[in-house]
């Protein structure tokens, strides 16, 4: 990834510097290494943050392989203050060393994690990093997402992904700073809610100072006190007095209005550290059956977004590509994503707040049910959803799909329990955001109801869905995908219904390398055969009143998936502006009549 792209967007400072690039690298399928004073036979190098089952890594190896090392030199001058290492993600248990001092352990592959090694540098400018990762291909009762655990990608399962995906990287700070903020926006009062958490070395008569602006306009300026490490304050915005639908405060897909925000660390007249940041003015709520954004129903249009490139695997190619993502998305006529199965680099989220861009987040499944998989997905999860709160682009935290991990939801009280669990859990975290427990059926907690329905006939999913089938026929009769939609005891409550995966028409333009065995849920054998069938669909699902939004599987082939509207590497199967309307139901004979 670009060394010019800051690695945490909402919280920048001008002293940090990229990890990226050329590092050594090993398996140790036996781990017969211990410690990095052991004489490691370094076998590749490696270019990191590219997994190395990635050509773009420099290896491509995609065997099975149980743990590996890392190893490069770097120099940072011994200036004073804190040095703190990075890591944006590394899959699955880590273990870090600095000239041969453990500095960290972290266990899961999808968050990030952070060290002080001050102490570890002492006074030298040149020191070694080592980083050991364990990462079972076979171990089900982990949190893997897409990841494959048989030898070649099969049915929905990808390439793996082991070790380091995500940017590396060193940050200076003072030795009292700014750890962490967290935004909250508050629509009903216009207000913003600021939390400042200070680490390191604590000290009375400590204070922030928080200003927010909307481009030039300054909105607040104001001081709080620094008590027991932490400052929480809600700021109050001037209200205009308009209606809110064109107050131009607000976010939204059509206007990603950001509010950018300075904060300051003092010591009385003193200052110690200052961050840039950033926010939005934005609501998400339920209201009976619809879903609202900033106080009015909003049709979500989604496209699910698993977040593979051919080269690099998860990691992304670079900054760049995740903006190119964003943007491919919003011309294609979606408000959104569901990322699906990926919990996506920060990068990708600050693009879509910047440019607008809905994005569900949704945790990565285990596949076995024991107590380790849930303390593990509960760890990360917390983690995760920690990281990314701040962002006004996320709307709804999924913590299940499909039953994946919890497979006896019907049966099996302690099935339910996890995913209730984790619902409330979610809730307690982030009350401002709806949660889906268990999205696609069996549903259970949750505040709003996904269907999965790949039924490739338009005609008969108008028919299912159709303005005379009353909910209860739905829930109770009808089993779209084989599964009953809600479990015994949770009834439809009047949630929003969103057809969460549908379609899946597979149009494959060109073989991908290395790829066989292409499939999807319909076939489309012409450019005109693709868009018919896609605006078809498209037009009875915008159609259906039952529905508050969709999400049209899926974005992008994906492998042996060539179900997308975009080839893998990106490359639009029919013009964008044909998909965009077919996407948006916009037919050019209403253009004409109304003249619009």
């Amino acid at each position: 990834m670009a060394d010019t792209a800051y690695p945490r967007p909402q919280l920048v400072r001008e002293h940090w510097q990229s990890l990226n690039g050329q590092w050594k690298f090993t398996f140790d399928n036996n781990k017969q290494y211990k410690h990095p004073s052991d004489t490691i036979l370094w076998s590749h190098d490696i270019q990191v943050p590219f997994p190395p089952e990635s050509q773009a890594s420099g290896i491509g190896d995609r065997g099975f392989h149980r743990a590996c090392w890392y190893q490069r030199e770097f120099s940072i001058k011994p200036e004073g203050g804190r040095i703190l290492l990075h890591f944006g993600a590394v899959d699955y248990h880590a273990k870090v060393w600095v000239d041969g001092h453990k500095v960290a352990e972290h266990e899961g592959g999808h968050s990030s994690f952070r060290a002080d090694i001050t102490t570890a540098l002492g006074q030298d400018e040149r020191h070694t990093l080592t980083v050991y990762v364990e990462d079972d291909p076979h171990d089900l009762s982990k949190p893997r997402g897409k990841q494959d655990w048989q030898p070649e990608p099969h049915s929905i399962w990808y390439p793996r992904t082991t070790g380091i995906w995500q940017t590396v990287w060193l940050e200076r700070v003072p030795h009292t700073y700014i750890d962490r903020l967290r935004w909250t926006p508050h629509f009903d009062g216009f207000e913003i809610e600021c939390e400042s958490f200070v680490a390191g070395d604590l000290e009375d008569n400590l204070s922030v100072e928080v200003k927010i602006r909307s481009g030039s306009k300054m909105l607040a300026d104001d001081t709080y006190q620094i008590i027991g490490g932490e400052a929480h304050r809600k700021i109050a915005l001037s209200d205009p007095g308009i209606d809110d639908s064109r107050n131009e405060l607000l976010w939204s897909p059509e206007h990603p209005t950001l509010l950018d925000a300075e904060v300051t660390l003092r010591h009385k007249d003193q200052v110690l550290d200052k961050v840039r940041s950033y926010t939005a003015l934005r609501s998400v709520t339920i209201n009976r059956d619809r879903f609202m954004l900033n106080g009015r129903p909003y049709h979500l249009k989604l496209v699910l977004d698993q977040g593979y490139w051919p080269e690099t695997l998860l990691a992304s190619p670079s900054d760049e590509a995740l903006r190119r993502d964003v943007e491919l998305a919003k011309a294609m006529g979606f408000n959104g994503v569901r990322k699906h199965q990926k919990i996506e680099d920060p990068r990708y989220l600050y693009w879509a707040d910047r440019l607008g861009l809905l994005v569900w987040e949704e945790m990565p499944s285990a596949y076995r049910f024991t107590p380790l998989a849930i303390n593990r997905m509960v760890r990360e999860w917390s983690e995760v959803i920690e990281r990314d709160y701040s962002h006004p682009c996320i709307i709804v935290w999924v913590p299940f799909n499909e039953s994946w991990g919890v497979p006896n939801l019907t049966s099996m009280q302690a099935h339910r329990n996890a995913v209730e669990a984790l619902y409330h859990l979610t809730r307690t975290f982030d009350s401002t955001r709806p949660v889906i427990g268990n999205d696609g059926w069996e549903a259970s907690a949750t505040d709003l109801l996904g269907i999965h329905d790949y039924d490739g006939d338009p005609e008969r999913i108008k028919a299912r869905y159709a303005s005379g089938v009353s909910t209860q026929e739905l829930f109770d009769r009808r089993r779209p995908g084989g599964r009953i939609l809600t479990l015994d005891g949770y009834p439809h409550r009047g949630q929003p219904i969103i057809l969460t995966e549908f379609g899946g028409i597979t149009y494959a333009k060109k073989a991908e390398p290395g790829v066989s065995n292409v499939w999807g849920y319909s076939l489309a054998d012409s450019d005109q055969d693709f868009l018919d069938s896609y605006r078809r669909l498209l037009e009875v699902v915008n159609e259906t009143p039952m529905f508050s939004g969709f999400c049209y599987t899926q974005f992008a082939d994906t492998f042996q998936e060539a179900n997308g509207l975009l080839t893998a590497d990106r490359t639009p199967k029919l013009p964008l502006e044909q998909i965009s309307d077919a996407t948006r139901n916009h037919k050019p004979h209403a253009k004409k009549q109304y003249g619009i």
